[in-house]
């Protein structure tokens, strides 16, 4: 069926219906509805040439992804594609990946916006006034941020999930145990996901009157084997803490390793606090102790930052909002009162 036909059917005009496929806000809903329901019942799909002709739109969501010897493609990257992709399944959107050097993400930028491949873009991993926000914001091409930049002077579009809080109340937590040598095991402090969680911490452990010492920090790709050589140095030096907090379950399964191989134990011996992107293949719940975790669906974020790069590309989102999505602490059976 093409979109003539599908007119005809639903007797409205080609404009009426293009204009409610692509999500335009002078539809309205009823519309908007009783034609997507047609489209979707009579299997009728735009042309991506004839879209682009009418609408000025390719439906095309852009990623500019780093690569190279350096750069893993981490599960919860993945995780996040996936929900995306979810919804851009369903929203006859598609995601286009540009590979480019990690020292060189600027040049793709302005290729694509340039070559006019995508209709809007998305930011992972910001960092402090990362460089990529402030271009796409020169350049005018629709963006959103997974997470958030401090430092840049103006107001850009984002979701992110409150690190901060999150952490600050798992170590107030740990206090309200007794712990007080307790460590951070973080991802790459050169992003802001994990200054905001270190802050969090420091800032439970200053109420207090206490600090988080160099020596119980570790920052690392967050892998098994990055984790569990971690916890191996803390647990080993002086002074050993009594509790961790660590930025991914995927780190937590080489800490328990760690601590199991030194003849400890969880939470007898060592309590432990991850954070939880909730992983469908890894639950927190199934480790040997259930780990207490703070907790947020990286998954439903990429569904959330499709969705919000739709509305913006529909023209229902014209402001530069930052959404901030609370995180949850599920406590179980990996945190104890500290031994006196």
């Amino acid at each position: 069926m093409n979109l003539k036909q599908l007119s005809n059917m639903l007797a409205l005009s080609q404009t009426t219906v293009s204009r409610a496929l692509n999500g335009y806000p002078e539809v309205s809903e009823e519309t908007r509805r009783r034609v997507a329901d047609a489209a979707k019942r009579h299997g009728y799909r735009p042309n991506p040439s004839a879209r682009r002709l009418a609408t000025g739109k390719a439906g095309m969501i852009g990623y500019v992804m780093p690569t190279g010897a350096s750069v893993d493609i981490d599960p919860h990257f993945v995780e996040f594609l996936s929900g995306l992709g979810d919804y851009a399944r369903g929203h006859e959107l598609d995601l286009v990946l540009s590979p480019t050097a990690a020292d060189d993400e600027e040049t793709t930028y302005r290729r694509i916006v340039a070559n006019k491949q995508v209709d809007a873009v998305y930011v992972s991993s910001p960092r402090p006034a990362d460089r990529r926000i402030a271009l796409l914001n020169q350049l005018g091409l629709p963006f959103i941020v997974h997470g958030r930049s401090e430092g840049l002077g103006f107001d850009y579009p984002h979701l992110d999930i409150d690190n901060e809080a999150g952490f600050h109340d798992a170590a107030r937590l740990l206090l309200q145990l007794g712990h007080t040598r307790v460590a951070l095991i973080n991802g790459d402090t050169s992003q802001t996901f994990a200054i905001f969680r270190e802050r969090g911490v420091r800032r439970a452990l200053a109420a207090s009157g206490l600090a988080l010492p160099p020596a119980r920090i570790r920052s690392a790709a967050m892998t098994e084997e990055e984790g569990f050589r971690a916890a191996m140095s803390l647990l080993r030096g002086d002074e050993p803490p009594t509790a961790i907090l660590c930025s991914s379950l995927m780190m937590a399964l080489g800490i328990v390793r760690a601590i199991r191989d030194l003849g400890l134990a969880v939470p007898a011996d060592v309590s432990l606090v991850a954070h939880d992107d909730v992983f469908p293949w890894l639950k927190p719940e199934n480790f040997s102790v259930p780990l207490t975790t703070t907790r947020s669906s990286i998954r439903a974020a990429g569904e959330r930052v499709a969705e919000r790069l739709a509305t913006r590309l529909s023209g229902q989102e014209t402001e530069p909002l930052g959404e901030i999505w609370p995180v949850d602490l599920v406590v179980r059976a990996s945190i104890a009162v500290a031994k006196t």
